[in-house]
């Protein structure tokens, strides 16, 4: 009867542990920054809900990978030098809190972008 008094006291204390990696979810976006450009892009700076990320620069056809986790909602916001050493500003799509997956941003000439997400709807 202590024996199974015992083994039931273990089973309830080892439970939350046992259970924590199954209850946990971190929602992240991969993002990968394609420069195309035609020259190198300084000061990047990449704004999202609730904080941003960024790089000194990236050379002309490089890449730049970078993974975040959404908190909150708005918009993502895009802004550089560009080679010619005008400033760009280029937004992009609205990301929710809990989005997942992929966000590809294509930094093209004369300051367009182009904006491909792979993300979970907003749940």
């Amino acid at each position: 009867m202590m024996i199974r008094t015992v083994r039931k006291g273990l089973l309830i204390a080892l439970l939350p542990i046992l259970a924590a990696p199954i209850a946990c979810h971190s929602y992240h976006v991969d993002t990968t920054i394609e420069n195309r450009t035609g020259g190198a892009v300084r000061l990047l700076e990449v704004d999202y809900p609730s904080a941003s990320f960024g790089t000194d620069s990236i050379a002309a056809g490089a890449d730049f990978h970078y993974r975040f986790q959404v908190q909150g909602n708005g918009p993502v916001k895009v802004q550089y030098t560009a080679a010619d050493g005008h400033a760009v500003q280029i937004t992009g799509p609205t990301l929710a809190d809990r989005q997942e997956g992929q966000l590809e941003i294509v930094l093209l000439p004369n300051g367009r972008g182009e904006f491909h997400p792979q993300l979970t709807p907003h749940l």
